[in-house]
């Protein structure tokens, strides 16, 4: 997953939250409205991602799945970032 806001649209929102990540669609849904807050279809959005959310279980395997392999993508991003200043 990016973290880029330039990718940071209503669209990518949608894919996300199609695809079960619901906490990377509210992000999405999140900076928008910081960009346009009286959006009503954002506001809308927001709201029924943030719901399913809140139904979710915490010890959701999909969710706890999810959550790690991004951890692990931005542990190897930084890891890589490390060896890049350790040579400079």
């Amino acid at each position: 997953m990016t973290d880029n806001p330039d990718f940071y649209t209503k669209t990518m929102a949608k894919v996300y939250a199609n695809q079960g990540y619901l906490t990377k669609a509210a992000e999405i849904y999140r900076f928008l409205l910081k960009q346009e807050p009286d959006r009503q279809d954002l506001i809308d959005e927001l709201f029924e991602i943030e719901k399913k959310l809140s139904e979710k279980v915490p010890g959701d395997p999909v969710l706890l799945l999810s959550k790690w392999i991004d951890l692990m993508l931005r542990y190897n991003g930084l890891q890589k970032l490390k060896k890049i200043s350790d040579i400079l």
